[in-house]
Parts: C-alpha cells; structure tokens; sequence
C-alpha cells in the first residue's frame, strides 16, 4: 500500500493557497519552503516531494505550503506569516512542529512568535533573523538577474552559493542547457517573495518564540552566512543549534541525516493527540 498523498488548496475570504500533505500519521508537521516558491508553487507536487518524509509517514501528516495565489506588491514576511496561521486554522492544524527553510524559516519565525497555539515546536534551517549585509548580497544579485530575465545567470549563482563542492562537480554540467529549463512565464512571483526577504527584520518578535526550537546551519552558507544560526540561537530563548561542518545553504539535499534531525527533535515537542 502507497503513501496516502493530497494536492489540496486552501481557500479563505482573503486569499487561495496552494498545499500538499502526505503520510497518516496522528502528529502534524508543517513544511514552508524558501525561495523556490517564487518559481513554482507546490501544486500537483505530493508525490513528487513525499520522498524525504517517507520513512516517518507511519506516525507523521506532513502539509507543505505554498505562498498564497496572486502575491500583492510590497508583501511582507510579516503578512506571510499572517496568511499561514489562517491557513492553518482553516485546516485545523494546531499544535505542529513546523520546518521552515531559508525564506520559509523566516516566515516559520513569526508565524511562531505571533501564534504560538499553532505551533508547538520550530526547525530553523539555513535562515536568518533579519537581512544581513550577507543574505542582501546575494538576494539582492538574484534580483537584479530576475528583473533582465537573465534566467540562466540566476540559476547558476543558485546553485553555486547553495552547494558544497562535491555536489557541484556534477551540477556544472547542467549549466549548458539550465537557461533553457524550469524559465518561468513571468518573475513577478520571485521578485516579490525576494523583495520581502531583504525588507525582513523578525529581532524585536524573537524573544516572544516559547517552543523549543531547533536552529540547523551550515557553516560554508554563502547566502545567509553562518553566523546567522549563531545570531538566531542568542535571540530566541529555548533554542540549541546545530551546525553541519562543509556544508552550505543547500544542506537540507546534501545530508543524509538532515530529515531524521527534524523528525527526531519533532519527537520531543509533540504529543500524540
């Protein structure tokens, strides 16, 4: 028997927002993705992305978000984070641990300090309090390639400022071909998810975070910089930090044991209903 997958969408008198959920289990953990999310959303994904949660379905539903339809211009993390919680709500999902990856970490960090009901425990991984001089450099370069359609260009400084030197090695030869695949029909998505990460400040709403959180870095990150899991971990109380040792931005792909952190540290802050 297969994992029981959904390709649902989440529809509100504000807004529609596109999800995923897969596995059975009585424990929730919720899944906000980063930047990605500007090219292309969740929808139609659930079997695609199951893969690294498969082990833990048995006792785990995971919901994966999207940002929701039709982003206005100027939306702010902030107001992210408000849509979520609604999400949430709407799908009665309250009491979760939820993984938050670079732009959805920052997102996962107010929606932790704001709603604290729904959240019961926090993974912090490869994001960052507030827009350094580090994560403004290399969001600021994706912008600037997004808005003259250098698609290509955009690509591959992803690719390189996310991935350890192994993974790269059979990445770059890609490189040819990738201006040609996954072009998008129009930046304006990215660009408004990017802009709302360099106007990102969450340092004065960290300290009213009161789940246990996890905050996972690595320490050759060359888009948030390493010490911003060490600035993350002195703000928020309750928090501890891991750090993979050669990995960067891209760690959640490169480390094997990166899934069974989170699930292990889900185990301690949820309870089964």
């Amino acid at each position: 028997m297969g994992v029981r997958t959904e390709n649902g969408t989440v529809k509100t008198d504000r807004f529609s927002m596109s999800y995923v959920s897969f596995g059975s289990g009585e424990k929730t953990l919720v899944a906000l993705p980063g930047l990605s999310d500007g090219f292309a959303t969740v929808k139609g994904k659930a079997r695609l992305l199951a893969g690294p949660y498969k082990k833990h379905l048995d006792d785990y539903t995971v919901y994966m978000f999207s940002r929701r339809e039709d982003l206005p211009e100027g939306f702010t993390i902030r107001d992210m984070a408000g849509d979520q919680a609604e999400a949430m709500r709407a799908l009665g999902i309250t009491g979760a641990c939820v993984l938050g990856v670079s732009q959805g970490g920052m997102i996962a960090q107010l929606l932790a300090a704001g709603y604290p009901d729904l959240v019961s425990g926090l993974v912090l991984a490869v994001t960052a309090p507030y827009a350094s001089e580090t994560v403004k450099d290399a969001v600021g370069r994706w912008t600037a390639m997004a808005e003259k359609g250098d698609h290509k260009g955009l690509m591959v400084d992803t690719a390189e400022k996310s991935y350890s030197e192994a993974r790269l090695r059979s990445y770059r030869k890609l490189y040819p071909v990738i201006g040609r695949i996954s072009r998008p029909k129009s930046y304006d998505r990215f660009l408004i998810n990017a802009r709302a990460i360099l106007e990102y400040d969450g340092r004065p709403y960290l300290d009213r975070i009161t789940c246990p959180v996890l905050i996972i870095g690595g320490s050759e990150d060359r888009i948030t910089g390493r010490e911003a899991s060490y600035e993350l971990h002195s703000l928020i109380p309750q928090s501890s930090l891991f750090m993979y040792e050669g990995l960067g931005h891209g760690l959640y792909e490169e480390a094997d044991d990166f899934y069974d952190r989170v699930f292990s540290f889900a185990e301690k802050c949820i309870l089964s209903p």
